[in-house]
């Protein structure tokens, strides 16, 4: 680790004299004038000379800044203070710190009239924020020694933190390590989303079945979100479309219906190694009249408080049930409040130029979206351009197409979003309006180069004319976006030639991959900073941290039997901490030798949980039909899964049924011992994640082949020195290619057969089609091993009656074989930790940063600006000022 600067302070506003000629100690951002603002009526130099200074950064400041906030922050005295409210004056010890630089990134984004990034996403799963910040703001070590003399360990403080419950998996986990990313390659950006009050639910496991729990997370606060009073936009719902001529042109004007107030909750996200620090914008719905109070006068107190009730409700819970129609409507508000929110306040922001030039708005605004959920911003930007800018049609719809970009999350035409035109008509009907418009425009285009092709046509078209008439989301993204990309290279393939097929052949350069990526602060640094450390010993540094391919030097210590013994310590290490949170959570007790074998998503029956676990019993009937001799070389299994089910998926549900009754037969068998333990983690979240990941030595990723986009946690693995066990589909294709054959475990129909494997399931006997040893594991299920319970028996049933369409039957045999080459190498520690750490210093690749600077340089045309430092002298790792004791003498002199 470089050397740190022995005093850190700062002073924004003076110069010093360095090496002959003068350097400034400010920003030029800080000077009023340069922003073309009215003069002020009062005098405001005063103000700016009191704000001229950073927090210190020795141990003494941070110690009065924790004890300030403890008094004056919290209200607490000395006397009456636990662990959680040190952890909340601690936190907002640090956001202080996150501010300061907050600040001056927007106000030096603003004043270079700077491109920006808008991303839009309705799930940013972001994970506890404390140690993530102290990380990139390279203070953790100073925090550590400057608590400890308050009487606090750090990591004991970590815990106290609450996972904002922003999200469910991983297009929400991949939206936060791009903001991670965007920060520390310090491109001007923005991350858009919702404030949800309540999670999706918190998974709580009770006689082996999941039960949903409210997930309210902001129950104690939250120390780092800074809420914007004075941001907020109104949003309309329902009312009508009337036509008014204005000077001669038709106009339309949205009127009548409800309307309610986003307001914005920012919460700072620092970039590692840079002064950079960004926004992500949350929106939470509040009401545009706080409270009815002639209702309340008369006595009517319900109705008083109905209209605000009714407001608040929209951004209440993550992904509410859609299975009725009033939970449909709330699903649309949602996604409808993100987008007119997130765009009122793009375009205010791009309307504080010194010259509005609507045709510069797509060379200063790039939008992404995250899937379909926050499509309508393409009509609602069209929307306001049109109805409130007054731009003619055909003006505003060429600034839209040239400022969207659209990322498809999945292969699964059922996964698509839609919406019924009804519905739209009801709660947008604007918005409708401007859909059939935008639906117009393109069919003349495909018209023009299909004629009469009504084939082509229909399956073109944004709204899907069968039936009820539905708004066909992912067609509306395509054809609203400049560039669409898949987050795979098998993903984008399939993209090409199946679902968007027609658009392809239509628009061949509008399609483009950008293979996901994970963040390493987070998923390394973070999760394991043993092996950091080691990286950083090794290398002399910690550059690879912002440069992962630096890893590759590490290729030749894989012979250096010390740095062997050093990764397998580390990970020896990571199992002691996983195996006492295992018993502290699940109260299992696991084999700290035996082999441990991860499978954590979200449980959805292409992602094969069922395979895992109809494997674990076939596994424990082997060992129970074993001899003695035959059990010492049995190699140790410890068998985790985790992931939420959605609350109305059933079949999922069973699975996790299946997993806790299986669980209970094995853990109990004393027969058997430590040769193999299965547990369920209940309520997986980022946090466990960063206990699990890096203890984890083999993690499962076997969805079918053709039906995962990408997957991101399979990079997380890797990144931590875990081989993978799966089949060629998502990002596995990469990784393969990544880490080579030898260091992975593939098995598996592969893509192009799929189809032909589905048709031979439906023409043959079950009998003959699943191997006998999955026969075998049926009829014991079937006859209760495992419970006698009707659900166990209907999740066999969901695949054994020629309905197998994720091909468990067909894999199951391959299965066997790959894990038995797992048993084999987990033999050879040695060899074992070898193909561990190739997978490990090969997983460069699959860096969010290497995702976001593709998506910059080829989508977006995004330059980074990196906000100055404010050092006379620039050392290699600052944040705010760090000057040498001659140095700061110097400024004192000039300041006073």
């Amino acid at each position: 680790m470089d050397q740190k600067a022995t005093y850190r302070t700062s002073v924004r506003r003076s110069t010093v004299q360095v090496g002959g000629s003068p350097s400034n100690m400010y920003r030029p951002e800080y000077q009023v004038e340069q922003f073309g603002l009215q003069a002020s009526p009062r005098d405001t130099s005063k103000i700016w000379e009191l704000m001229d200074s950073y927090q210190g950064s020795d141990k003494l400041a941070l110690q009065q800044s924790i004890v300030h906030h403890v008094e004056y922050t919290l209200a607490r005295t000395r006397f009456d203070f636990s662990k959680f409210h040190s952890y909340q004056a601690l936190s907002h010890s640090v956001r202080d710190r996150l501010i300061e630089a907050f600040n001056d990134t927007n106000l030096h984004f603003h004043q270079m009239d700077a491109k920006r990034i808008y991303y839009l996403s309705l799930e940013f799963l972001i994970g506890r924020c404390l140690q993530n910040a102290l990380v990139n703001l390279d203070l953790e070590d100073d925090y550590r020694e400057a608590l400890l003399d308050l009487g606090y360990k750090l990591e004991e403080l970590y815990d106290e933190e609450v996972d904002p419950a922003l999200g469910n998996g991983g297009l929400g986990r991949l939206a936060a390590c791009f903001l991670d990313s965007l920060a520390t390659l310090n491109y001007p950006s923005f991350g858009y989303g919702i404030r949800y009050t309540y999670g999706i639910f918190k998974q709580l496991i009770k006689d082996g079945y999941q039960v949903e729990s409210p997930d309210f997370w902001l129950n104690h606060g939250n120390p780092w979100e800074i809420e914007r009073l004075d941001v907020q936009y109104q949003i309309r719902f329902y009312g009508f479309v009337k036509k008014v001529w204005d000077h001669g042109v038709e106009r339309s004007v949205w009127e009548g219906g409800e309307t309610i107030m986003a307001r914005a909750y920012d919460t700072p996200i620092p970039g590692y190694n840079t002064q950079n620090t960004i926004a992500l914008r949350l929106w939470k719905s509040h009401p545009a009249s706080e409270f009815d109070f002639s209702s309340f006068n008369t006595g009517d107190y319900f109705k008083a408080l109905e209209q605000r009730q009714k407001a608040e409700y929209i951004t209440s819970v993550l992904y509410p049930n859609d299975s009725t129609e009033a939970g449909k409507e709330l699903r649309l508000k949602q996604q409808y409040l993100l987008v007119s929110a997130s765009m009122q306040d793009i375009v205010r922001r791009f309307k504080r130029r010194k010259v509005l030039d609507w045709n510069a708005f797509p060379s200063k605004v790039a939008v992404q979206l995250n899937d379909t959920h926050p499509a309508l911003a393409i009509v609602e930007l069209l929307r306001i351009l049109i109805d409130i800018e007054q731009l003619d049609n055909m003006s505003a719809w060429q600034i839209v197409t040239k400022s969207f970009n659209y990322t498809n999350h999945t292969v699964l035409p059922e996964a698509l979003e839609k919406w019924g035109v009804p519905l739209i008509e009801k709660l947008l009907p604007r918005h409708l309006e401007i859909i059939y418009l935008i639906n117009f425009l393109f069919l003349e285009k495909v018209q023009q180069k299909y004629p009469n092709n009504w084939g082509k046509l229909s399956a073109l078209s944004i709204v899907e004319e069968e039936g009820t008439k539905k708004v066909r989301m992912a067609n509306l993204s395509i054809v609203g976006s400049k560039f669409v990309n898949g987050v795979a290279k098998i993903h984008t393939e399939l993209l090409k030639t199946t679902i968007f097929k027609e658009f392809f052949e239509m628009h061949p350069n509008k399609f483009q991959n950008k293979t996901n990526g994970v963040t390493p602060r987070r998923w390394v640094r973070c999760a394991n900073p043993a092996l950091a450390a080691l990286y950083d010993r090794v290398l002399g540094s910690d550059k690879w941290v912002q440069d992962m391919e630096l890893l590759k030097q590490l290729e030749s210590n894989v012979s250096d039997p010390q740095f062997v013994r050093d990764f397998q310590m580390i990970k020896i290490e990571n199992k002691e901490r996983f195996v006492h949170w295992i018993r502290k959570t699940c109260q299992v007790d696991l084999n700290i030798d035996s082999l441990f074998d991860i499978q954590v998503k979200r449980i959805h029956e292409y992602k094969r949980q069922l395979m895992n676990i109809l494997y674990v019993i076939y596994r424990y009937l082997m060992i129970k039909e074993s001899t003695p001799e035959e059990r010492k070389r049995i190699v140790p299994r410890s068998v985790c899964f985790g992931g939420k089910a959605a609350p109305g998926y059933i079949n999922a549900k069973r699975v996790i049924k299946l997993i806790n009754s299986v669980a209970d037969v094995i853990n109990n068998d004393h027969q058997i011992g430590d040769l193999l333990k299965v547990v369920f983690m209940p309520n997986y979240n980022v946090s466990n994640a960063q206990i699990i990941i890096p203890a984890a030595e083999l993690s499962q990723h076997i969805s079918t082949a053709g039906t995962e986009a990408s997957g991101t946690s399979n990079m997380k693995f890797i990144m931590n020195g875990c081989l993978i066990l799966g089949t060629l589909d998502g990002a596995n294709v990469e990784i393969d290619e990544a880490v080579g054959r030898e260091n992975i475990f593939i098995f598996g129909t592969q893509i192009e057969d799929v189809d032909n494997m589905k048709e031979k399931m439906r023409n043959t006997d079950p009998h003959e089609y699943f191997p006998q040893e999955l026969l075998k594991v049926f009829t014991e299920i079937d006859n209760g091993r495992f419970g006698h319970n009707e659900e166990l028996k209907w999740i066999v049933d969901s695949i054994r009656y020629k309905n197998d369409n994720y091909l468990v039957g067909q894999d199951f045999k391959d299965y066997i074989r790959a894990q038995q080459q797992v048993d084999d190498l987990y033999r050879q520690p040695n060899e074992w930790a070898k193909k561990s750490i190739y997978n490990a210093i090969r997983s460069y690749k699959f860096s969010s940063d290497r995702t976001i600077q593709e998506y910059a340089e080829e989508i977006w045309q995004l330059k980074p600006i990196k906000v100055p430092e404010p050092a006379a002298q620039k050392h290699e790792r600052v944040k705010g000022i760090a000057l040498s004791k001659s140095q700061q003498e110097m400024a004192d002199k000039i300041k006073n």
